[in-house]
């Protein structure tokens, strides 16, 4: 496999998550997202993979869309890093908060897939 094909699946596989996201659609987050995850929001709360989607769940978090912007990906042998910038519509405890964002985000091949093992998001204070 290429670099830029499988900089195309992990571009996929982001898109699909964020669309997931805004859906609710958990078994595409648990296939997407690995065991191991750590997430780090935006507002510095850190979760596990477990915490992410029981909150999801619970609809204490639930985002109304996730508009990425400016994505990069880039591919080191079995990891992808991708990077970029997204406005964020989310309902948190019923709560309606907008903003945007830049993160990092990095992929790892496993078992002939890529799984996203990290989330770091920073919320930006200017346009």
């Amino acid at each position: 496999m290429t670099n830029q094909q499988a900089e195309n699946e992990i571009r996929q596989r982001e898109s699909r998550r964020f669309e997931a996201m805004v859906r609710g659609d958990m078994a595409a987050l648990e296939e997407i997202l690995s065991d191991d995850l750590t997430y780090t929001h935006a507002s510095g709360a850190h979760e596990s993979k477990t915490q992410f989607l029981t909150h999801l769940k619970s609809s204490q978090v639930k985002y109304q869309s996730f508009s990425p912007e400016d994505m990069l990906v880039r591919v080191y042998g079995t990891t992808g890093v991708v990077t970029g910038g997204a406005y964020v519509e989310v309902l948190v405890r019923g709560e309606r908060s907008s903003f945007r964002l830049r993160f990092t985000d990095v992929y790892v091949k496993r078992d002939d897939r890529w799984l996203m093992v990290a989330w770091q998001a920073t919320r930006m204070t200017h346009a």
